[in-house]
């Protein structure tokens, strides 16, 4: 009867041991969120990132999760922060970032809510966060995440052009998110691990998508390509969807100006990047508002429904920036940049009284095929839901205001 009742005493014990260790945890995460201060000299960068920290107190809550899970927003939007980090040695944003990574990546390297067999290229953009992770650490665990990203990529479905499936579920298509999604990864994978083997596969992705998605009347490209042209959304003849998403050609640009930063100037495949990033810079150019801004549909500006999107204008904003710096692009690009970031600071920004800032008018999703189906119409476009400060324009728009020094 004593052993029962001590050993009910140990379990009670525990239970308040872990209760008020929780309850301490939760206070502390609490505690750090009212604790950011926010203030009006600030520059744009930090004010974004510490608005996310204080919305969102551990980084997996980003765009509202109620638990961790591997997703390519908190990737995007916790790359900025990486990128901010060089800028501004501010110690909360590693120490954030590696809290997301530490939620997800297990002792044995395996990445909780990751299934590789989905073979969706959407889930390798986050990894680019344990490169830098790894490099500090050398904890085996990161290196066997990133091993299994790589595996993914190796296996990875192609077009028969041998360009990757944006995911097994969508099969023979490429979407230019998916661009962005695995080709950052691909590039630095290949340059830190594998002396830069693979980047003509890098390339080959960017080759294939510029031949089959551009219009060749307005030199924009389609937001996808089936290349089996089976698709009910699919152009019989060309196999492209019917319009231009704003979102899908920052994708595009964006994913440009990164893999570039991992290809020499001697590499055979560098300048035909930057021809391609000069090509749809120069399009986009033609289509940008007085406001600075970029339309949901792009060129379809004065027809009824359309609007200045946040998520499509701040990618522009930082690949015209990015481009502009690095010389990949002429000087007028980092003018047009800073003309979007203005038109997203003046007319998409909301301040709040704590300091925090929102940003409005961001589409919160979109693609094409699936159920419900979705035909990529004007109407579809246009009738998506938005969503204020939404990780894929508050992720860019971060990258844009460290490019632009604001």
């Amino acid at each position: 009867m004593k052993k029962n009742i001590k050993q009910g005493y140990s379990v009670l014990v525990l239970l308040i041991c872990t209760m008020t260790f929780t309850s301490c945890k939760v206070t502390s995460q609490e505690t750090a969120s009212k604790d950011i201060v926010i203030s009006k000299d600030m520059k744009w960068s930090d004010k974004m990132a510490l608005t996310i920290m204080k919305r969102h107190p551990q980084a997996f809550m980003i765009d509202d999760a109620k638990t961790p899970k591997w997703d390519y927003v908190h990737g995007l939007v916790l790359h900025s922060m990486e990128e901010l980090y060089k800028k501004n040695p501010d110690s909360r944003y590693p120490v954030y970032i590696k809290g997301y990574v530490d939620a997800l990546v297990q002792n044995d390297g395996i990445i909780k809510s990751y299934d590789l067999d989905n073979y969706n290229i959407d889930m390798v953009v986050s990894g680019r966060l344990l490169f830098k992770i790894y490099e500090n650490t050398k904890e085996e665990k990161y290196l066997k995440a990133l091993q299994m990203l790589r595996k993914q990529l190796t296996e990875q479905p192609r077009t028969a052009s041998g360009g990757f499936w944006h995911k097994k579920i969508y099969p023979n298509q490429m979407w230019l998110d998916g661009l962005y999604m695995g080709e950052p990864f691909y590039a630095e994978y290949t340059t830190v691990f594998e002396n830069g083997k693979e980047l003509d596969d890098v390339a080959k992705q960017f080759e294939l998508i510029q031949k089959h998605a551009t219009d060749s009347k307005t030199g924009l490209l389609y937001h996808g390509w089936d290349e089996s042209k089976q698709m009910a959304w699919a152009n019989k003849e060309t196999g492209t969807s019917p319009n231009f998403w704003s979102r899908a050609l920052g994708w595009y640009a964006m994913a440009l100006v990164d893999v570039l930063d991992y290809f020499p100037k001697q590499h055979p495949k560098q300048k035909e990047l930057v021809g391609y990033l000069n090509s749809v810079s120069e399009a986009l150019a033609k289509y940008q508002d007085k406001s600075g801004l970029w339309y949901q549909v792009t060129d379809k500006g004065n027809k009824e429904g359309n609007y200045l999107e946040a998520s499509g204008s701040s990618m522009f904003a930082y690949a015209f920036a990015k481009g502009a710096n690095k010389g990949y692009l002429p000087s007028k690009y980092k003018k047009l940049a800073n003309k979007a970031f203005d038109g997203l600071t003046k007319q998409l920004i909301k301040v709040d009284a704590d300091g925090s800032i929102t940003l409005t008018e961001a589409c919160a999703v979109a693609g094409l095929g699936g159920s419900p189906y979705r035909d990529g119409s004007y109407e579809y476009y246009v009738k998506e839901r938005k969503k204020d400060n939404d990780p894929k324009a508050t992720g860019p728009f971060i990258l844009a205001a460290l490019e632009l020094n604001r």
